[in-house]
């Protein structure tokens, strides 16, 4: 299904399920002001088109869901909020701008959402110098809410009169990039390919990955992928060549760009198979996109991170439920992880008693204690506890430290992403095996 095609079908159903919300609504006696937040989503190409659609499905459902209970009560008033998707395209500079049209013309109180860490990055200063609460949800580049970081002119830490506005509820890679790796150790394999996109989120993760497993004595060979590519023969080609098959080969690229590799290496038998692990993009939890476009993809395996099916809290579960209503398929880490970031930021509104005080919401937000869809958010660095133990990740300021991050298989053709094995941590560990081999 085209980009095009998902984001008429997601607007279909907005416009549906706001009719049907609004007598719930109705009860609710709402205040003359209207708190807004800016989504950020990349809604068309070459961004992850898929991803898009159901980050805006998410943070609308998440808005509606609040609205229907009333909106966000300050001092005895009902607000009802307001969610305005933007589409970044996944290109840094729309994200540049989106972020100053969010502020300069739609007057946002905070900020929610994202994917791309290309697109988090270029907007951050901005969020930050005009002071807006800001929850990101997906992007995983380490430096997003590292303490200090080089993006921002070298202004050690990234603050306004001792103020970081910037959180993030997904996971930093390098909390990704070492489930994966130390799955890959424990496998015992000796030989990876890394296919990564050439982007701020593609390259850092690709080298994190590649030293841990250097750091383990595996041989890593990479190959660098431009978002947007169709043909991958050239590559393929390169790696049907070599003396002997590698052990295992990780797509570290989002959106079609990594559906399509994906299919085309399967197709030509490379991965999976019987000597080679498949390990697919982040796109391929979501199972029935995942089979559409790689038809060829069972056994591969793939990363979630978030909640897994079997732990589903009841809101988790209730997420769920409304996704498969709409999309007939198991809802993502990146449908419930922006669903998340709206109700936290309009939870820290509440507890500041404030929409218009950004120091007050993120003093709220850094004392955050709430069990939503993902788990328990907390934060144990920032403004509020400042002194960071040495030797801790710089990431884990303002940085959400307990996400669940697994390593999941397919081992059934078309099978739902709810059915898959849970490989690794084995803590989590679903169906007694740390992979399932083709042909076995």
């Amino acid at each position: 299904m085209s980009g095009k095609s998902l984001a008429a079908l997601a607007l279909l159903f907005l416009l549906m399920t706001n009719a049907s919300l609004t007598g719930a609504e109705d009860n609710c006696e709402f205040a003359e002001e209207t708190i807004k937040f800016g989504a950020f989503a990349p809604l068309s190409a070459p961004g992850a088109v898929v991803a898009g659609v159901v980050i805006d499905w998410a943070v609308q459902q998440a808005a509606q869901d609040i609205n229907a209970d009333c909106g966000i009560n300050i001092n005895g008033a009902n607000h009802r909020l307001e969610v305005i998707t933007g589409d970044t395209e996944g290109i840094s500079e729309r994200g540049q701008a989106l972020a100053e049209r969010f502020i300069y013309e739609e007057g946002i109180h905070g900020a929610v959402a994202g994917f791309h860490s290309a697109v988090a990055l270029a907007a951050m200063s901005i969020l930050q110098e005009n002071r807006i609460p800001t929850v990101w949800a997906g992007p995983w580049n380490d430096n997003i809410t590292a303490n200090g970081i080089v993006e921002f002119e070298g202004r050690p830490p990234r603050i306004n009169d001792g103020v970081d506005y910037i959180f993030r509820i997904s996971p930093a890679w390098t909390m990704v990039g070492s489930v994966i790796a130390d799955w890959l150790i424990s496998l015992d394999v000796e030989d990876v390919i890394i296919l990564a996109e050439n982007t701020d989120f593609g390259q850092p993760a690709a080298a994190d990955e590649k030293a841990r497993l250097e750091a383990a004595g595996i041989r890593v060979e990479q190959y660098n992928i431009e978002l947007g590519t169709e043909d991958f023969i050239p590559i393929l080609s390169r790696i049907e060549l070599r003396p002997e098959r590698a052990d295992a080969i990780h797509i570290i690229i989002t959106g079609d760009t990594g559906l399509n590799l994906n299919q085309q290496m399967a197709e030509l038998g490379i991965a999976p198979s019987a000597e080679t692990i498949c390990i697919a993009g982040y796109d391929a939890e979501q199972s029935t996109q995942f089979w559409r476009n790689v038809e060829d993809g069972n056994y591969c395996a793939f990363n979630r991170t978030g909640i897994i099916p079997s732990l589903f809290s009841e809101l988790a579960a209730e997420v769920n439920r409304k996704y498969e209503e709409a999309w007939d398929d198991t809802a993502p880490s990146f449908a419930m992880e922006p669903y998340d970031s709206v109700l936290l930021l309009a939870n820290a509104i509440k507890r500041a008693g404030s929409f218009t005080d950004p120091d007050a919401i993120v003093a709220a937000l850094e004392t955050s204690d709430v069990e939503l869809a993902q788990g328990r958010y907390y934060f144990d660095y920032g403004g509020h506890n400042s002194d960071m133990p040495p030797g801790a990740p710089a990431f884990l300021w303002h940085q959400w430290p307990a996400p669940i991050i697994t390593v999941m298989q397919y081992f059934e053709q078309d099978q739902n992403a709810l059915d898959a094995a849970v490989l690794y941590p084995p803590a989590y560990q679903t169906h007694g095996t740390s992979y399932f081999r083709p042909g076995d």
